[in-house]
């Protein structure tokens, strides 16, 4: 047995509507499918939804629920705002940059570019709070990830044991922060 791909990833959203239309004027991603029901289909609950998809690009879907019945929606208080986000691959670096300018003249606080070795990122909030990412190969991104490949299970086994961040690894934000 063996999982194909991630068939869709799904969050929840204060306005489906408002929801659509950022992804689709923030980042071009097109508006492929909704579906509405008065009961769950899943759990049969009494629970109104709407529940939008979005082309994210090569057969990736980012969906969103509205839940108007429901209290509104909040984040793990425990969870740095940071951890929890998706992360969007975009062609390079030339367009990550124009997506940065393109936020940011809509009015939209973007941080970044940082420096990931392997890949360089720019981070920011959609409308519900939801961090988002795009990240653009850097040149060496494979290499990088070769020599990420030779350490992952001695950092792991450290990190389990000890629960500090093991050095196998220091180069990946050695220019990051250096800066």
């Amino acid at each position: 047995m063996k999982i194909e791909r991630i068939h869709h990833v799904a969050y929840r959203c204060n306005d489906a509507k408002e929801t659509v239309l950022w992804y689709r004027d923030m980042l071009n991603m097109e508006f492929v499918l909704a579906i509405a029901e008065d009961q769950v289909p899943s759990t049969k609950a009494p629970d109104p939804y709407m529940h939008v998809f979005l082309d994210a690009g090569n057969g990736n879907v980012l969906a969103f629920f509205e839940l108007p019945t429901q209290p509104p929606m909040g984040r793990d208080p425990n969870t740095p705002e940071w951890v929890q986000h998706i992360a969007f691959r975009v062609k390079d670096r030339a367009e990550l940059l124009e997506f940065r300018a393109h936020l940011e003249s809509k009015g939209v606080s973007v941080l970044g570019v940082t420096d990931h070795g392997a890949f360089h990122s720019i981070y920011f909030f959609d409308p519900n709070g939801h961090r988002v990412e795009l990240a653009c190969p850097d040149p060496e991104e494979e290499a990088l990830i070769r020599r990420l490949d030779v350490v992952k299970w001695d950092m792991l086994e450290d990190w389990s044991k000890t629960k500090r961040a093991p050095k196998h690894a220091e180069f990946v934000h050695q220019r990051e922060f250096l800066q």
